[in-house]
């Protein structure tokens, strides 16, 4: 075990010191954003009912995710290891699925505060500036906070368990990433369904403006842009944070032994400062664009995360590879110097982070060819929208995969070759791209509170036409910052995913270096094996991708039923209460928000069920070679297919609003209807599947990761017995798969009864 020596203590309670710092920001900010006006009665009418939606939502969520996050903590003492250990893993179980929530919670509960603030601000002198300030400081406050629980926590744990710390980190990071994938699921569910009902009725079928008051779905849609991106994104970026920092420690500490342990800390650490200069130096200035702005605070804070990564480098590494003695990847003969190897690999995650902003803003943009592209297709029809969006998205994939493939290929040159070294510098680039984190989840939280305060200015009619105009452009704005945070989502997954990869070689060698661990010649033998070549290892692969798939047609599937009661229920109360149209009766809009919480917390257990026991089913059943090859399979497809359903729903959105900005016949126009159809299609995409993936491979890797030890133990060690190990992967692919036909059934049935809608739909004419 590697022993941490009081200087290394020091400087990690230092770093804990920091994370606390950050929370202090974070509360400077949110006071900050809170003391902004609140404008008129009306508006905060509306926002008191989204704000009441959104808690209501989160509240019965985490009381759903409550249960499941105690059996799973449960579960996870059956794992073999010492008992200090499992009881450690537990527990940081529990507090990372705290963290993860809490920030959810935080993200939501601000978000709801700020959206009317930032609707009041428009209106008033140097309006565009004071309401960009006031959304993109509403994200500071997520994300500064983001920063200081991850940092806490890590910290907190490498204080206690020292050198053990990477196995507890473990159980720190599986409970992030699960409340994680299950908020990203639901939320994006919720948001996704209350959006496409709201615009295929409002704006398709009875032709009234987005967020006007008469439409049933209106409040739902903006408590969905809050429990789904607010929400949704600050879990997810938050447990990537934590996620990384597991790969990194567990990887570290094999490569450069003690100071492995505590370097990851000390660069993600400087994500603190990195991101107080990042809020407070994106400032609009005059007329220009606020995605001009926020651009020129994040490449501001990237270079000075760069330069400061360099120097804890150069200070804290020695320049030999050969004073790195207890480490355990024997690393004495590599000839290169560690502090520029090490300051090398965090620039390139940071320039990682970079390339994927420019090009995700590129493919998603509303002045960038692609997305012109798209809005032009709007003139022949719904069909030719979806098939230049699907296209956008494919083209899209492509070039960012390659992206981060080259990045990766990067850092094994730089490593020379060495697969330890190889590994441990992608979880530093990890670290890198994070030490950005805190900018990255200011610019996404931007997108859904400018959402919100465009809808509540809609809604009140109490924004001056100015300040209505300021609003859209800030909206439009918000629409590019969240695809470029999840271009960025999507390539700190695929970073931690391959660390974690290796963090997975790592406990598979251990375990089957332990005593009485035999290898021999047969069957069993050969499942502990990883060529590609075998097989065996190849279904592996294929059952990996297929998971990615499945998991993302399940949501898109949720989205699609779940919209269509909210279509039948907004159809309903037009036509029952023909007073709507006309202002004179209020629409029933709690119904509406009760139909998305119900049906986003029915459509939770099965896709978290697919992703926790998959791993779990591959592993006993086939081995730890095919499960390598399923988790290689799940991070490929997983980038691919995110990347392809955020760029394409990205595309999709900002086409939609070219055209309501006056082109190809702006509003009301045949153009129009076919570009809401493309936006409908592109929204479970962009903002329920597509995100899920992020949090999907890592749940998946973790897992494994956890698992591995017991998987060798039961095939190949003393007590090795194959009939138990089969019955714990039938039992696992029955739970999996049985979640999977639970949840076909549950369509078949709402199919065959339908719901009450005696009418046909309206046709898309006018």
């Amino acid at each position: 075990m590697v022993e941490l020596g009081s200087t290394s203590l020091t400087i990690v309670g230092v770093i804990a010191a920091v994370a606390i710092a950050a929370l202090l920001v974070a509360a400077v900010l949110r006071r900050q954003v809170l003391a902004a006006g609140e404008g008129t009665q009306s508006m905060r009418d509306i926002a008191q009912a989204v704000q009441e939606g959104a808690s209501a939502y989160l509240n019965r969520q985490f009381r759903t995710l409550a249960l499941f996050a105690v059996v799973v903590c449960a579960l996870l003492f059956l794992l073999p290891g010492d008992a200090g250990i499992k009881v450690g893993r537990s527990i940081f179980f529990l507090v990372g699925a705290v963290f993860s929530a809490s920030i959810g919670f935080l993200g939501m509960w601000l978000a709801t505060r700020a959206n009317l603030r930032v609707a009041a601000a428009a209106s008033q002198e140097n309006g565009r500036a004071e309401g960009a300030r006031i959304a993109f400081r509403t994200g500071g406050v997520v994300g500064m906070s983001v920063v200081g629980l991850g940092l806490l926590g890590a910290a907190a744990v490498v204080l206690i368990y020292k050198g053990d710390a990477p196995s507890v980190l473990e159980g720190f990071g599986f409970g992030a990433a699960l409340l994680a994938m299950f908020m990203r699921v639901g939320g994006g569910i919720f948001t996704k369904a209350a959006d496409v009902g709201a615009d295929l009725v409002g704006k398709v079928e009875q032709h009234i403006p987005e967020d006007d008051p008469r439409n049933a779905a209106t409040i739902a849609d903006n408590v969905g842009d809050n429990v789904g991106d607010c929400a949704g994104m600050a879990a997810d970026l938050f447990e990537s944070y934590a996620v990384t920092l597991v790969a990194a420690l567990i990887l570290g500490r094999a490569a450069f032994g003690e100071k492995g342990l505590v370097f990851p800390l000390l660069v993600t650490s400087i994500g603190a400062l990195v991101a107080v200069i990042g809020v407070f130096t994106t400032r609009v200035r005059g007329q220009e664009s606020g995605l001009a702005a926020i651009n020129r605070g994040f490449y501001v804070a990237a270079v000075i995360g760069v330069v400061l990564a360099a120097v804890v480098a150069f200070v804290y590494l020695p320049d030999t590879f050969a004073a790195f003695t207890d480490g355990t990847a024997k690393l004495t003969e590599h000839a290169g110097d560690p502090r520029l190897i090490a300051s090398a690999a965090v620039a390139i995650g940071v320039v990682l982070a970079g390339v994927i902003l420019w090009v995700t803003g590129y493919f998603t943009g509303t002045t960038s060819k692609p997305t012109l592209h798209v809005a032009a297709t709007t003139r022949t029809g719904a069909a030719t929208v979806v098939l230049s969006g699907i296209g956008v998205g494919f083209e899209s994939a492509v070039y960012t995969a390659g992206i981060i493939a080259a990045a990766i290929c990067a850092l094994f040159l730089i490593a020379g070759g060495s697969i330890a070294l190889s590994l441990f510098l992608v979880a530093l680039a990890g670290c890198g791209l994070l030490t950005t984190v805190g900018v990255i989840v200011a610019m996404d939280t931007f997108g859904p509170v400018s959402d919100n305060a465009q809808g509540i200015a809609e809604m009140s009619g109490d924004v001056t036409p100015e300040g209505a105009q300021i609003l859209t452009d800030l909206d439009a704005v918000g629409n590019t910052t969240k695809a470029v945070t999840k271009g960025i989502a999507i390539a700190t997954a695929v970073l931690a995913a391959t660390a974690l990869f290796g963090s997975y070689a790592d406990a598979v060698s251990i375990a089957l270096a332990k005593p009485g661990v035999h290898v021999g010649s047969d069957i069993v033998a050969a499942m502990t094996r990883y060529e590609v070549i075998s097989p065996v290892t190849l279904v592996g692969v294929i059952l990996g991708a297929a998971v990615v798939f499945l998991f993302s047609g399940l949501a898109i599937d949720a989205v699609t039923r779940a919209a269509g009661a909210i279509v039948f229920e907004v159809r309903r109360q037009f036509r029952d209460f023909p007073g709507i149209m006309t202002g004179e009766v209020r629409p029933e809009y709690g119904k509406v928000v009760d139909i998305c919480t119900r049906d986003s917390l029915r459509e939770l257990a099965t896709p978290g069920l697919l992703a926790a026991f998959a791993p779990i089913a591959v592993g006993f059943g086939l081995g730890v070679g095919p499960l390598a090859g399923f988790l290689a399979g799940a991070i490929a497809a997983g980038v691919l297919m995110a990347v392809f359903l955020a760029n394409s729903g990205g595309a999709w959105d900002n086409a939609k609003k070219i055209v309501e900005d006056g082109n190809f016949g702006g509003k009301g126009s045949a153009a129009h209807d076919a570009a809401v159809i493309g936006d409908t299609v592109g929204d479970p995409f962009k903002d329920t599947a597509g995100p899920a993936i992020n949090p999907l491979i890592k749940v998946m890797n973790l897992v494994s990761v956890l698992i591995a030890p017991a998987v060798v133990a039961i095939s190949v060690g003393s007590g090795a017995n194959q009939p138990a190990r089969l019955a714990i992967a039938i039992v696992a692919a029955l739970i999996a798969f049985g979640a999977v036909v639970a949840s076909r059934l549950r369509a078949a049935r709402v199919d065959r009864d339908g719901v009450d809608e005696p009418e046909a739909a309206p046709a898309l004419t006018h």
